[in-house]
Formats: structure tokens, sequence, C-alpha cells
């Protein structure tokens, strides 16, 4: 086999910090291992690109899940990066790290994971543009734009109109206060998409130490007396194997990461007894605790113009294009979330459980199909969208065939209890109140979905369960804990039951943030990478 001393499997938001971290002393030897190709792609780097990738098999797994009865029987689509810098190569850039409590939740979980032990990580990766104080840090290897220039003139009437919903404004969602309503920062830099790939594992590919190999698909783990010694792979066409002579790392992903377990035969055991597969570890925490947002839109046509307005017509294409070539600006230097927010449907409760969207944007197009944020409705649009931030309901990753390149069988469970469906019931009201303000009521014309018409909960509770689907945070199917009864991985990152191999990535996370997954998977990559440090010493 072809050695060094870890392999990395998978170069996404994690893998590609832990591929930095790795082989910065110039110590280590690192393989890691990529089943996609370059992030060296137009669109990848065009920060409004993200609604073609959403829908491109070159970039993207294109999983679906089956149907859901809690999506109304629908099947949803679930975009995962399938590239150098994986989903931070494809998502939607908005850098948010959760709520301080939630991490308290974590360190409950897992000894060395709460607040005030992930927030030094933050402040060491971060390079605000607004400058470091206790909360956010400056001079870290990831760039975080403020985006408070060139925002669209709706953003100050979703504003206000939030105010007069009684929505307090902040600042910072990532400062003293997460509670309130203003505008996203974003892994964005020099008008460009500042990925994992582009942040970490660029700078780190200049190594003599690192190497990187794309296109390349991990089938299985391989393990000698109960120890990770390596992986085996397809590239080309042709099956070969690599040798780990400290660890392998498993960052897949909250749905690789699970499959590769299992393939691997760390699993539910008679799932894997079923499918012919040998049983190294039984673990039916494996692929369980698949949590997830999920999200929706209020949709509106507007009396004042909108991004549909500039993007929709090919002048308007052409246009934009000459502003972001020339200028680094436009509609198509940012995400198209420029506005959000955190707040709480009953005041009642220690943290808001809900969160906002706001686009100057609209399209209104079936689930599944392809229709890439450049080509908006016909019409003014504003949406006003919001999601779930802790919800109750659990999914599965499981194995659907022995065949590695199969998809698994993703099984999201979305609003299978009442509480998520009461929370939801309680926020699209307050969503529909906040459109209802003076700031905003003045330029609505009118409501397009759901329509003035749903009115009763029970129309208003068929609508989201039609209309609701991922906002592509799912997590937890590896998670880590201190009980062995509930986890798969123990407060170090480690695979119980089999030694040298560890899972850091999003798959990994006790429990859902309130927040854009991006950032605490970048988090577990950063500390991750210093754990395994600390136990090759």
């Amino acid at each position: 086999m072809d050695d060094s001393d870890y392999i990395i499997v998978g170069a996404g938001s994690a893998g590609c910090v832990l591929a930095d971290r790795l082989t910065a002393s110039g110590r280590h030897s690192v393989t890691l291992v990529e089943a996609g190709g370059t992030d060296l792609r137009a669109y990848v780097h065009l920060p409004l690109g993200y609604g073609k990738l959403f829908y491109d098999p070159a970039v993207n797994w294109m999983y679906q899940t089956e149907p859901d009865p809690g999506l109304a029987g629908n099947r949803d689509h679930w975009p995962r990066g399938k590239l150098l810098g994986g989903s931070s190569s494809i998502n939607a850039m908005v850098w948010v790290r959760g709520h301080p409590a939630d991490y308290d939740d974590w360190g409950h979980a897992a000894l060395g994971w709460g607040w005030d032990d992930c927030l030094p990580a933050y402040r060491a990766i971060e390079d605000n543009e607004v400058g470091a104080d206790q909360w956010r840090g400056q001079g870290g290897p990831l760039f975080i734009s403020a985006c408070r220039r060139g925002l669209h003139p709706l953003v100050r009437d979703y504003v206000a109109a939030c105010g007069q919903a009684g929505l307090a404004e902040t600042a910072d969602f990532n400062g003293a206060t997460q509670e309130g309503v203003g505008t996203y920062q974003m892994t964005i830099k020099g008008a460009r998409r500042n990925s994992t790939a582009r942040a970490f594992l660029r700078p780190a590919m200049r190594r003599r130490n690192l190497r990187v190999l794309t296109h390349a698909h991990v089938t299985r783990v391989l393990f000698q007396a109960g120890r990770a010694v390596g992986v085996e792979l397809r590239q080309g066409g042709a099956t070969r194997s690599l040798g780990a002579r400290a660890e392998v790392i498993v960052s897949g992903g909250a749905i690789n990461s699970p499959q590769l377990l299992q393939l691997s035969g760390i699993g539910p055991g008679g799932l894997l007894q079923s499918l012919g597969l040998p049983v190294l570890a039984d673990n039916p925490n494996v692929g369980a605790h698949l949590s997830d947002h999920q999200g929706l839109n209020y949709t509106s046509a507007m009396t004042v113009p909108t991004y549909n307005d500039e993007l929709r017509p090919w002048w308007g294409k052409v246009l934009a294009g000459l502003k972001y070539a020339f200028a680094g600006a436009g509609p198509l230097a940012k995400s198209i979330n420029h506005g959000g927010g955190f707040f709480r449907t009953d005041p009642a409760l220690p943290r808001p459980n809900m969160q906002l969207y706001m686009q100057a944007f609209s399209t209104l197009i079936p689930r599944n199909g392809e229709h890439p944020i450049l080509s908006p409705d016909p019409w003014s649009g504003l949406s006003l969208g919001l999601s779930n931030c802790r919800p109750t309901s659990r999914g599965t990753i499981r194995l659907r065939s022995p065949d590695p390149l199969a998809h698994p069988m993703i099984v999201a469970n979305a609003y299978s209890t009442d509480h998520d469906v009461a929370e939801m019931l309680a926020a699209v009201k307050i969503l529909r109140h906040i459109a209802a303000q003076p700031a905003l009521a003045r330029l609505i014309s009118r409501e397009l979905r759901p329509g003035p018409e749903v009115i009763s909960d029970d129309a208003l509770i068929d609508d989201f369960r039609n209309r609701s689907g991922t906002v592509y945070h799912p997590c937890g199917t590896c998670r880590m804990a201190a009980d062995p009864a509930t986890s798969v991985l123990d407060a170090r990152l480690r695979v119980r039951g089999v030694a040298g191999l560890r899972v850091i990535d999003a798959s990994s996370f006790p429990n859902l943030i309130a927040g854009n997954t991006n950032a605490p998977a970048i988090l577990v990559g950063w500390k991750g990478a210093a754990l395994v440090l600390e136990d090759s010493r």
C-alpha cells in the first residue's frame, strides 16, 4: 500500500481545515482523498453562482430523500458538495456560529466542546472584516465579510418592519446577542467565494507533505486486528489501497460518513448482515440521530424593483456581469440572503428558536426542478423565509445496497413531532405579522405564496408540509457524546469499538445548532485537528 501518516477522506468544510492543520508543522504526511474534482470553476467562485451549483451533478452529490410523510409525501432534494471545499464550495456562504448555549449543550454531551472551549477556536479561525473584539477574531486564515455595502434597499425596509413587529436590530449575530434582525456575515473575500478549499487547502497544497487525490471514491476503511490501517478507493476505473501509519480520518459529511462506516462494517449489525457485510462493530447509532433545519419562504409581489428586475432579462444579466467583472459589485457579488435574524416564537423560551432570511428576490418553482437563481420570476418579488433552529424530529441514513457507489437511503422524518409542527405554525404567523407592518406592507402588492386565502391553522400546516424543505444543514449521524449507548464517537472524535479511526465533520455534532452549519463544521475540523495532534505526541 501507498502509505502516509494520516488519510483524510473528504475534502469538505472540515477536511480542508484538517489537511491544513495536520501538515502545518511539516512533521506529518497527509493524503487527502476527494470523490469529486477541482473547485476551479467559474460558478464556484462567483458568489451568486450557487443557484446553479445546487443542481449541477458535476459538483453535487444530488441526493434525494425517501418520500416523507411530514412533507406531504414529497421527496426532498439534498445538494451536497462533491468537489474540493465540499459544501463550502456550493453553499450560500452565510457565516453564523450558533447560540453560545448550543455549545454548552455540546459541552454537556462531550467534554471540551462547551462555548468557553469553542470561542477561542472561532477567534483563531476568523479574519473578520469588522475587526477583533471579545467575540470576533482577526488575523486568522478565514476572511469573513461583514457585507454591509451593496445591500439591496429593501433590507432597510425589512429591518424597519421587524422593529415595528417587536424584533430588535442586532449588529452581529456572532456577537454578544444572537437574537434580533440585521445583515448576515458571509464567507466572501474580494467578491469571490471564500470556501475552505480557498482559505485552507490551497495554501496547504504548497507543502510537500500533503498529497491531494481527486476523483477518488473511498469504498471502505481497511482494518487489521480492529485497527484502521488504510482505505480502499476507486480512481480512474481502478481499485487501489492507501495505508495510514497513524490514523484514518473520515470527513465525508452527515451523509457520506455514516455510509462509509457502514460499508466498513461499523453500524447497525442486523442491517449490515442483511446486506452481506461483515460486522466489525455493532453500533445502531451510526446513521441515526439525523437532524436538519426545515424551512420555507413566504413570497410576495412588490411595487418596487427587486433583483428579479435586474437578473431576469438578458440585458440585466449582461449589466450584472459587467458590474461584477469591472467593479466586483452588484447582485452577483453576494449571497441572495442579505438580511436575516433570529427570534423566539414564545417569549418564555430561553433563546431564539427560529431563523429568518430576507431575499429581495423570488422564484416560485417545483421542489426538484432546476431553476438557477439567475433566472428569477418575471415580476418584482420578495421572499421572507424562516427555518426552525432546534427541531426535535430525527431521521436516519442507512445503506440500501452494499454497492459503495449507490446513494444511501435518507429518511428525513421532517415535522414528525408535534413540537416541530406547533413551532412552525407559530413561526409562519409571526412571518406574516412582519410582512403586515407599515414599512413592508406599503411596498407589497400581494402575497403569492401561500396566498391570502390560506388562513386557518390546518391550512397553514398543510401549506408548510407541502412547501417546506431542507435548508441544507444535516448533522448528527455519527454524533459524539460521553454515553456509548447514544453515540458513535467519544469526545475526541474517535470511533467507538475500533482503533485508529475518527470522524471529524458535521456528522459528529451532538445536536443541531441555531444557524447555518458551515461555521461549526469548520470549527470541528479546527478543534479535531488539535485533538489528532495532541494524541500523536
